[in-house]
C-alpha cells in the first residue's frame, strides 16, 4: 500500500497572537497566574483543543486557527493539550492510501513552542472511523495490516513528542462487557488485536505511557470494575498498559462519584498511573434560553473542586484535563440537547465559579502540602 504523507508550514500556519492581546474584557489575561502553573510540581492542567468531529458543523471557522482569543487562552492557561478529533482516523486517513497530519501537526508544533505536552487520541476506538474503512471489502488479514501500519505510523511520527496516548477508547460498554458487537475492530479482529495494538504502538514509542481511555468509570462500579479486570488480564500478560484514563464527563442532576478517589486508588495499586482526560460538568438549561441560575453555577464549581481534588489526592493521577474550557467550543449542546454551560468559561472566555474553584483547590492543595511548588508549570504564554 503506498502512503502518501502531508506536512505543512507551522511557521506561517496562522497569524496567533504572541500574548492575550485579543482576549475581551472580563476574560482571563493580564496579570492572572494561569492555572497550570499553579499546579504542583509534576501536576498537569490540560485542556482539548477544538476542531474537527461536531464542530465542522457549527457556523463558526475552524477554532485552533480562527479564533485568537481562544488559541492565546491554549497557550496561556495550559500544561498539555489534547486533540479532540484531529489525531481520530476520520482526520486522519481521508482515503486508505493517505494520511493528512496536517492539523495534528499544527497542535503537536503549538504545544512545543508553549512548552506543553500532548496527549495523542485516539488510535482505536468504534466511534469515527472513515466510510472506506467501515464499508470497505477487506479480509481480516488485510485490516489486521491496516491497523498495524496506522498505529505504527501515527506513533512513530510523534516518537518523542507526545508523552501519553488513549491507545484503546470506550472498549467496554455500559453493562461491563467488551465491545465485540459494536468496536469494529473488536467485532473483526477479535479481543486480541487489543493486546496487539498497545504492543505495536510501544514498539512505535517505547517511551510513550499508553492508557485505557472510558466514560463513567469514575467512581467504583460495575464497568471499572470491568477495568480493573482487563487491565489485571493485560499485566500478567506483560502488555505494555501504562494507565487508565477516567473521561469525567459528569453532570449535575447524576450527582457526583463520590468514590472516584478510592477508584483511582485502586488502578494506582496495579502500578497503573491514571488521569482525568476529558472533564465537563452539564447542567440542565433553563427552558427560556437565559442562562443557568448562580445556584446551578455554584454546584457546578462544586464537582470541578471535588474532582480535581480527588485526583491531587491520588498519588496516581497526574493530570486533569478539561474537554473544552470554554462553552464556546464545547461538544455537550450537540450531544447532551437541554444541557450545556459544561466548561469553566463562558462563550465570550469570562470565567465562571468553576474556573475560581479549581483555583481555589489548587491553592489549598498547595497549603497543605507545604515544600510543594505552587509555580511549577510549563513554560507558558508565547504562542509565535
Amino acid at each position: 500500500m503506498s502512503i502518501r504523507r502531508f506536512s505543512i508550514s507551522l511557521a506561517a500556519a496562522t497569524a496567533l497572537p504572541l500574548v492575550l492581546l485579543s482576549c475581551p474584557p472580563g476574560a482571563v489575561g493580564g496579570n492572572a497566574q494561569p492555572l497550570d502553573d499553579r499546579a504542583p510540581e509534576g501536576f498537569l492542567i490540560g485542556s482539548s483543543v477544538a476542531g474537527g468531529g461536531h464542530h465542522e458543523a457549527e457556523p463558526y471557522p475552524d477554532p485552533f486557527t480562527e479564533d485568537r482569543a481562544y488559541t492565546a487562552l491554549l497557550g496561556q492557561e495550559f500544561g498539555s493539550l489534547t486533540p479532540e478529533n484531529r489525531m481520530k482516523w476520520s482526520d486522519l486517513r481521508p482515503s486508505e492510501d493517505t494520511y493528512d497530519f496536517s492539523d495534528a501537526d499544527r497542535i503537536v508544533d503549538f504545544a512545543e513552542r508553549n512548552g506543553q505536552e500532548v496527549r495523542g487520541h485516539t488510535l482505536l476506538w468504534h466511534d469515527q472511523n472513515p466510510d472506506w474503512l467501515e464499508e470497505g471489502d477487506h479480509s481480516e488479514h488485510e485490516l489486521r495490516e491496516i491497523l498495524r501500519e496506522h498505529v505504527t505510523a501515527v506513533v512513530g511520527r510523534y516518537e518523542g513528542r507526545i508523552h501519553q496516548w488513549d491507545v484503546a477508547n470506550e472498549v467496554i460498554d455500559d453493562e461491563g462487557r467488551l465491545r465485540t458487537e459494536d468496536n469494529f475492530w473488536l467485532r473483526e479482529l477479535g479481543p486480541d488485536v487489543l493486546v496487539d495494538t498497545f504492543r505495536w504502538a510501544h514498539e512505535a514509542d517505547p517511551e510513550a505511557e499508553l492508557f485505557l481511555n472510558d466514560y463513567s468509570i469514575e467512581g467504583i462500579n460495575d464497568k471499572s470494575d470491568a477495568y480493573l479486570e482487563l487491565v489485571g488480564q493485560m499485566l500478567d500478560a506483560d502488555v505494555p498498559v501504562h494507565g487508565l484514563a477516567v473521561q469525567t464527563h459528569l453532570s449535575t442532576d447524576a450527582g457526583f462519584p463520590e468514590s472516584m478517589e478510592e477508584n483511582l486508588d485502586r488502578f494506582g495499586d496495579l502500578g497503573l498511573r491514571t488521569a482525568l482526560t476529558e472533564v465537563d460538568v452539564r447542567v440542565e438549561m433553563p427552558r427560556n434560553g437565559s442562562a443557568p441560575t448562580d445556584g446551578q453555577l455554584a454546584e457546578q464549581a462544586d464537582f470541578y473542586s471535588r474532582a480535581l481534588e480527588a485526583c491531587l489526592n491520588a498519588e496516581s493521577c497526574t493530570s486533569f484535563t478539561m474537554w473544552s474550557f470554554t462553552d464556546r467550543y464545547s461538544w455537550v449542546p450537540v450531544t447532551f440537547p437541554g444541557t450545556g454551560a459544561a466548561t469553566v468559561m463562558d462563550d465570550g472566555f469570562t470565567r465562571k465559579p468553576a474556573y475560581g474553584a479549581l483555583e481555589d483547590t489548587l491553592r489549598d492543595h498547595h497549603r497543605q502540602n507545604a515544600g510543594g511548588d505552587p509555580g511549577a508549570g510549563h513554560a507558558g504564554g508565547s504562542v509565535g
